[in-house]
Formats: C-alpha cells, structure tokens, sequence
C-alpha cells in the first residue's frame, strides 16, 4: 500500500479505516524494523493530518510531533506524543474545541497519547523547567498545520538547548546516572528493560541530544546499528505480548526471539546485550568527553585573568609518559607522537595495562588506531606481551573500563580468539550477575586482591580469565575449558609445566566448593580424591584463590563466612595428604566431651537433650556468620531424623549440615547406645530459638502429639508462593564418590522449608540409616548429599542404592 492509498483509505474511513490500515501493516511480516516503524509513522502522521483539517483550524496553528513519534519510530504500542502548537491569535475556547477533535478519535481507538497544548513562548519555556520536555521537543516535527511556526520552535528550541549545554547537560548526565541506577546494566539483565536499563534507548536518545548541543559527540561506530536492533526487539516485544511494555520478561523471550526469526531466546539476549553494550560505551566515553570540555571551559577565563589579557594563548596540553609509546594527555591514555603500531606488536596490550595501572581510561581514537594499524602478535607472544596481559588483569577494579574498551573496537577477540563465544553469553541462573565474559574479567578483578596469597599470581590471574572460557561449547564447560585453557596459556607463552598448572586449575575449578560443600570432608575418600584430581600444593593453592574469587564475582549468593570455612577446612586436609600425611580413621575417633555429656544425660532421662553453641567466627568482611552448632544427644530409636528436620523447619533454622552418629559409652558412664546429632544451623532471619523451646517441640514430635507435616502444610498454605517459572522436578542419583563409610546419594531439589525433613521420611520409609547430610543452596536449587548405610552400617548393594533413589525421588515429587 503506497502513503497515497494510505491517506485516502484515511480520509474515506476515517478511524476505523486508520485502524484497519494499522493492523495490516502491524501483520506484515514483509515489512518489519525500520521501514514499519517509518510506515506506521506515516500512516498516522496522514490520519491525523485529516483529522485537523477537517476541523478547519485558523491561522496560526499547528499540530506537533515530538519524542519517539517525532523521530518517525513508532512502535506498534508506542505512545503518540502530540503537541497543539499555537500563536496566541485564536481564541482559547477555538484551541481547545479543536484539541478535542484531535485528541478523542485517537482515545477512542485505545492509542496511548502523551499531548500538550502551547504557544511557542509557553513551550520554551516549559522545556527551561523540565528537561524531559526539552528532550522530547528537540525531535519536534510538523505534522499538520501552519509549518513555518514549527520552523521556528524548532530553531528556539536548538538555539536554547546550545546557549544552555554548560548547565542542562550536567543536570542530562546526572538523570541518566540516576536511571542506571535504578534499572540496573541492560547488557547484563536476564529481564532487561529496552528503554529505561543503561545501555538503552533512552541513553541513545541522550546521546542525540549531547550531538545536538555542539559540545560533544557520540562514537558513530555500530550506533545507529545498535540503536535499530534495540528498537525491532522492542517492536518484536510488541508484538507478541500486545502490550506496550519495555521489559523483556523470561516467559516472552522466546516469541520475541521467533518474531525476529532468531534461533532462540539466547541469541535473542545475545544481540541485545550486544546492542547495550554498544551504548553504555559510547555513553562512557561522550560523557567523559562532555566533561573535560565543561571543565576546559570552567579553567580558560582563570587562565587568561592570569595572563592579565583575553588574547591569550590555550593552555599548555602537559604529555605526561607512562610506558613506552604510551603517554597521558588531559586525563586519558594516549599514543605517544613517536609511537608506531604497525610496527610494535605488544603496543596495545602496553597501553591497555599503563591505563588500567594509572587508573586512566584509554582514549577511544587511541584504541580505534591500535585496533586498525596494531601489527599482530606472533605466536607464542614474546614475554613482554605476556608480562602486560598479567599486569592489565592485575590492576584490580579499573581492568574493567580499559577491558571495555579494548571490547569496543574487537581487539580482545583478536588477541584471544576463543573469547568470540562468551562474549555476551547470557547465563540464566540467577545466582550469577553477569555475562560470562564480564564474569571472567570480574573473576579477575577478584582474584588480583588475592595475589598476595600465592606464589604464582601471573598463574592465578590468567587462570581467572580462562576459568569458563568452555561454556561457549557443549558439554562440560570444565572439560572443554581445559582443552581451550591450555591452547591460550600455550599461544600466550607459557611454558609446558605453566600451562599444565592452569589447565588442571580450569579443569578442576568448581571442586573445592563442590566437594567442601556436598561430601563428608570426615571421610578419607573425599580428602584423597580432591589430593589425587589437584595433584600439588600448587595448583591446591591456586585453586583456593580461584575458588574464592570465582564465587565473589558470580554474586552475593554464591560466597558466604560458612562456604570460606567449608573450603578453608578442606584445603587444610587435602594439604596434609599431599604433604605425606596420614588420615586420621572417622570410625576410631572418640566422641568429644560435650557429646559424651549429653549422651550421658539423655541416657540418664531417656529423653532428649540439646545444646547450641555458636561456633567462634574471627574477624571478617562477611556480614553472614558461620552459624551455630546444635547437638542433640537422644537413646536411639526410630524417627529420629524427620523429627529433629522437621522442628528445626518449623523454627525457621536453616540445616548447613548434618552428622548423625551411634555412640557407645563405657559401660560404667550408662547402659545402651546413645544416638548423637551434630547440625550446623542459621536462622532464617531474626534470632536463634532458645534450646528448650527447640527441646519441648522434638519431645512433642517423637511422641507423636505434634504433628510436623501438618504444621508446615498450614505454614505453606498461609504463606502461598507467588507464581513463576515452575521448577523442574527433583532428581535423585547414586555419586560416585568411592566411599567406604557409606552410599552416597545426591538430592537436587527446589529449596524449600521442610525438604530435609521430607528426605528424612523417606529414608525411614526405606528403612536405611542417614550418617551424614551435606546441604548446599544456590537461589532457589539445592544440592543435598546423603551419606547412607544399612541399619547395621554396611553398604548398599548398588541395585539397593539404585533402588532407594528411584523411591526417594517419587517422595519428593
């Protein structure tokens, strides 16, 4: 359909002819992106031009569009921004009567309308109070009406905004910072908003009204590319919700995906946190650029009033050097005049770590001609190259702008080729906060903090960047990022010895956490196996940083006091193997005397009896404490572990873990065994339980006159979930853990209260014997590690094993 068609099919049907337009130009799937966006702006800049002429306006008068719509980019559900342009000749009642006529059709037809009625004067000086107003008008376009009075709004307007620039763009930079604020990163939402979130369409607007000033300019390089890919997501969001939101929520990512003939919602995230990215640096560096103007222009009349004449010369552009070719100039990092890329290979990574060690941001048109004259780097890199790759991932914090910028113009994938398959890689767990790219280069960060705790930092720190350089491929991202770990350390120049330290490192990165946190540390087989995979006090040391600074980096639920203090115990141990010694027999340690206390009591009552002790926490940045030991000392019997799970649940006491011990005393301190439990617990929030609240409940739980289930069935009910993503079923399986303490089983589940007290259930139904429990969460998933035997200690069969997991799992479903 031509704009002529288009028009008279207006003009004859008026709004329901509009409509049906409308929607078939919102259905074509021939047209989409720009030229839609362009076309619908036309289609209704034409109704809306019949709509004011048929209302025979005077002189004087003109209808306006601004914002989004002024631009020509409508979205199917955008707003229509309008304003009623006027003279002041006619009268108010003649204005309004005919804003009523303009505004009503298009309520009438469910369009959303930001409008305004004004006279030029009335408008700038609206725009001088808010500058969302100024923003909106600075697109201003005539739609209808008396053109050269828009002609000349619009050249107020602009003349405003320029004479302006020095106080309205601070109050600009100060807005978009306050919205970053609270939207957050758009390159690193998994539920990003197109508009609102840093890196979004509102900072690309931003940075046409910064061109529009004079003052300053964007970087044009993939601008406009990344602006057009943020607004056909949009229309795509549009279209599949048939809502006008902006928020790219889970549940629509795969239609938006489809609606873009994209493969799936990953790759749909991927070009948009691409697009942001785009953005949010050219934002960085037009700001810091807006900046230094603003502070050149502050400092020039105090530098002529020291002159004593307004004739004088600029100030002097101090060069300051910083490494060689490399200098800083006017608070950036700059080539020195002398420097020559094309033929100094190691230039770029030279500048890149003089930046990040002076804390500088590099200049972009710095980058721009290392990423375009840079000779390549030889294979393997000489050792300069090397040395200024660690020095850059040593630097800390600000590695991360001068990463970005290197990001920007391509150089990273051209010095590590394997980074092109996580950049932008979104992760849908929602324990991480970043990309895995951003994630890598965080780690780094971290792990430079830590670089005083091992012997080989350079090691540590390349390490860091590599640690999940596999989840761009299938399978296990460790397996595959130790074949790709090693081919970078080797590409980079380190020796054979070197590359073999981070290759394990990368294999085994997630073990220490895993295995502190899910197996018996007290058990011989998990010491000796983590000693077998690691292979050297070393790589044992190193992997420790890394684990540290792996979870720090991933998000505030992945590190706590309780997981450092699980991992510290088991570095402890795994050290004393690979240093020679021997491991002490779990089954030949005697109980402690506060264990031998109690069971003595409990003997002596036949009931009973529980202590909690904090466990001694030394001095930490963490908020969270280590959590508090509980001992429950009681003659042994049945139910036992659904009931002490169950009133710990019913109390709101987190289980960390969990020890579940036959005990028995000398004959001459009581008669008969003695069952000691030994818990590590956290309250939920507020404060722990007293112990005879905790005490009085248990008695009531195994005598049967407290009814756990039912309990926290009526909590469940009265605090229903909100709804979401269901989660997927529970999953039971038989580790391969080679103990010979016990079968281990491995229980992944929704967290939810009272799940170790169903598991407790479950176990007693199958009559075996719980000897240790080992609870790990991350968000809403939890890993739960069984340790059971037969009731008379010995192993299941594996059919038994394969068996009891099948039953365990249909009881937690």
């Amino acid at each position: 359909m031509t704009s002529l068609d288009t028009h008279k099919e207006t003009e004859d049907s008026g709004p329901s002819g509009y409509a049906a337009a409308r929607l078939r130009l919102l259905t074509e799937k021939e047209r989409s992106g720009p030229p839609r966006r362009t076309a619908l702006a036309r289609l209704t800049d034409d109704w809306l031009a019949g709509l004011f002429e048929a209302a025979a306006p005077p002189r004087g008068i003109a209808l306006v569009a601004v914002g989004g719509y002024g631009r020509g980019e409508l979205s199917p559900r955008s707003d229509l921004d309008l304003l009623l342009l006027h003279d002041g000749s006619a009268d108010s009642r003649t204005v309004a009567a005919l804003a009523d006529r303009l505004w009503y059709p298009v309520w009438d037809l469910g369009l959303a309308l930001d409008h305004s009625v004004r006279t030029t004067a009335e408008a700038r000086r609206t725009a001088g109070e808010d500058l969302k107003v100024q923003l909106g008008l600075l697109d201003a376009r005539p739609v209808a009406g008396d053109l050269g009075l828009v002609a000349a709004l619009r050249t107020a307007v602009l003349a405003d905004w320029r004479n302006q620039a020095t106080r309205r763009l601070p109050e600009l930079d100060a807005l978009c910072r306050e919205r970053a604020e609270r939207s957050g990163e758009l390159q690193y939402l998994l539920e990003p908003d197109l508009k609102e979130a840093r890196g979004g369409l509102r900072d690309a607007q931003a940075l046409r009204a910064v061109a529009a000033s004079w003052l300053a300019d964007a970087p044009r390089e993939g601008l406009d590319d990344a602006r057009r890919r943020l607004l056909d997501a949009r229309d795509a969001l549009h279209l599949a919700t048939g809502r006008a939101t902006d928020r790219l929520a889970l549940q629509e990512q795969d239609a938006v995906a489809a609606e873009l003939g994209l493969l799936d919602a990953d790759t749909l995230l991927r070009e948009v946190y691409e697009a942001a990215r785009t953005v949010s640096y050219a934002s960085d560096v037009t700001w810091r650029e807006v900046n230094r103007v603003l502070r050149a222009r502050s400092a020039r009349p105090r530098f002529r009033s020291l002159l004593g004449r307004s004739g004088a010369a600029k100030p002097p552009v101090e060069r300051t050097p910083l490494a060689e070719g490399v200098v800083e100039m006017d608070g950036e990092v700059v080539l020195a005049l002398s420097a020559r890329p094309e033929r100094d290979p190691v230039l770029p990574l030279r500048a890149a770590a003089a930046a990040a060690q002076a804390g500088l941001p590099l200049s972009p048109h710095a980058v721009r001609r290392l990423a375009t004259s840079a000779k390549p780097l030889p294979v393997p890199w000489p050792a300069e190259a090397r040395e200024a790759l660690v020095t850059l991932l040593g630097a800390g914090e600000s590695t991360v702008p001068v990463w970005e910028a290197l990001e920007a113009e391509g150089l990273v994938t051209r010095l590590l080729p394997d980074w092109e398959r996580v950049r932008c890689r979104p992760q849908r767990n929602p324990v991480h906060t970043w990309t895995v790219d951003r994630h890598l280069v965080e780690t780094a960060v971290r792990a430079a903090s830590l670089a005083r705790r091992v012997h080989r930092p350079d090691l540590l720190l390349v390490a860091a960047l590599m640690h999940d350089i596999g989840k761009g491929w299938p399978g296990d991202h460790s397996v595959a990022g130790e074949t790709i770990a090693r081919d970078v350390a080797t590409r980079i120049g380190f020796d054979r010895a070197d590359t073999a330290v981070i290759a394990t490192v990368v294999r085994h990165h997630l073990l220490l956490v895993e295995t502190a946190t899910r197996r018996d540390l007290d058990d011989p087989a998990t010491v000796q196996s983590v000693a077998a995979a690691v292979g050297t006090l070393g790589a044992l040391e190193l992997l420790h940083a890394l684990t540290e600074a792996d979870a720090l980096a991933t998000g505030p639920a992945a590190w706590s006091t309780w997981r450092a203090s699980l991992v510290a115990d088991l570095v402890k141990r795994v050290a004393g193997v690979l240093a020679g010694e021997e491991l002490p027999d779990p089954e030949a340690a005697a109980p402690s005397a506060e264990q031998e206390r109690l069971g003595i009591e409990a003997l002596r009552t036949g009931e009973p009896v529980l202590a909690l002790r904090t466990e001694p926490v030394e001095a930490t940045e963490e908020p969270e404490p280590v959590g508090v030991e509980l001992l429950v000392a009681l003659p042994e019997r049945p139910g036992v572990l659904p009931a002490v799970a169950g009133v710990l649940a019913l109390h709101r006491l987190t289980v960390r873990a969990a020890e579940l011990r036959a005990v028995a005393l000398p004959r001459e301190l009581g008669d008969g065994p003695v069952l000691i439990l030994d818990w590590r617990v956290a309250a939920e929030y507020g404060s722990l339980p007293e112990a005879h609240r905790l005490r009085a409940d248990l008695v009531r739980a195994l005598d049967g006159s407290l009814d756990v289930p039912a309990r926290l069935a009526e909590r469940d009910a009265a605090y229903p979930r909100r709804r979401g993503v269901t989660a997927p079923p529970p999953r039971v399986t038989v580790a391969e853990a080679g103990s010979r303490l016990a079968t281990v089983l491995e229980v992944r589940a929704q967290d939810a209260p009272g799940l170790l007290h169903r598991i407790g259930r479950a176990l007693e139904g199958a009559e075996v014997r719980l000897r240790s429990a080992h609870v790990s969460t991350l968000g809403a998933n939890a890993v739960d590690t069984l340790y059971v035997t037969r009731p008379d200690g010995s192993l299941l069969a594996p059919e038994e094993a394969a068996g009891l997991a099948a039953a365990l799992e249909e009881a937690l479903r």
